[in-house]
């Protein structure tokens, strides 16, 4: 076996490092757990254990017809509550089994933040994630509202729940070794503010798509002209001014929200 560069493989095999993933997730034995690239299914093994099911989905094929043999060689008395899926599970839409309660993944640097939003939409039962991912990833997804690294995947997360940093992970735990550490990343899922949710990922795109100009020069082109962007920044009670990492994901449902105005 070789790792594919193009998939992004780096693959977890410390197991103090993953007992550590496991017990952070604080699953329970009902849980069934969505694994997404499970490899060579090193966390695999330590979730099975843990809860009721794992649906592991793996975009390689290789790697997805070996898994239930590693788990029926390693621990044949949980072979039966592992189901393997070979999808991309950036483009799957839908899972086979018991709908998964929990996501808990090392996620690929290049695809981690479309996969978790893609998920987080497609899989309304996922009530708790947690997942690995490139450090700088992890401080953008955990960012708050008028920090430099809150950007759009903040936002984006913030609308399926509450995210936090859950802890760093070295180099030395992959393999082969990547170039940068590595964060864990937890979100438990609350109810999305009142609104459209393309709508105000529509406003989020658009607000940091130029992050440096103030929101009535930023949102000129989706309100239809600056004048527009300011009457509906108002009307939403926002200060034309404010730039878009003021802007809680609320804000940006309620300016979403607002009636559109002739440029």
């Amino acid at each position: 076996m070789r790792p594919t560069k193009t998939l992004g493989q780096n693959f977890l095999h410390d197991a103090n490092t993953i007992r550590r993933i496991v017990r952070t997730a604080d699953l329970r034995p009902d849980d069934v757990v969505l694994e997404v690239g499970p490899g060579l299914g090193s966390l695999t093994l330590g979730l099975l254990p843990a809860a009721a099911a794992v649906l592991a989905v793996e975009i390689d094929p290789r790697l997805a017809g070996l898994l239930p043999g590693t788990v029926a060689e390693r621990r044949p008395d949980l072979a039966d509550r592992l189901t393997v899926v070979t999808a991309d599970a950036l483009r799957v839409q839908e899972l086979p089994g018991p709908p998964p309660t929990a996501l808990v993944a090392n996620l690929p640097y290049n695809v981690a933040v479309p996969v978790l939003l893609h998920l987080l939409e497609l899989l309304p039962t996922l009530d708790r994630a947690l997942i690995l991912v490139q450090a700088e990833v992890a401080e953008r997804l955990a960012a708050a509202p008028g920090s430099s690294a809150y950007g759009v995947p903040s936002a984006k997360a913030a609308w399926y729940g509450e995210v936090r940093r859950a802890g760093a992970v070295g180099r030395k735990v992959f393999w082969p070794e990547p170039n940068v550490d590595s964060g864990l990343v937890a979100l438990v899922r609350r109810p999305p503010p009142p609104g459209d949710r393309p709508a105000t990922f529509a406003v989020v795109d658009a607000a940091f798509a130029m992050r440096r100009k103030s929101l009535r020069g930023a949102l000129a082109r989706w309100a239809g002209s600056p004048a527009a962007a300011e009457t509906r920044l108002r009307a939403a009670g926002i200060d034309p001014a404010t730039r878009g990492e003021q802007l809680s994901v609320a804000d940006f449902a309620r300016l979403a929200a607002t009636a559109p105005v002739d440029p």
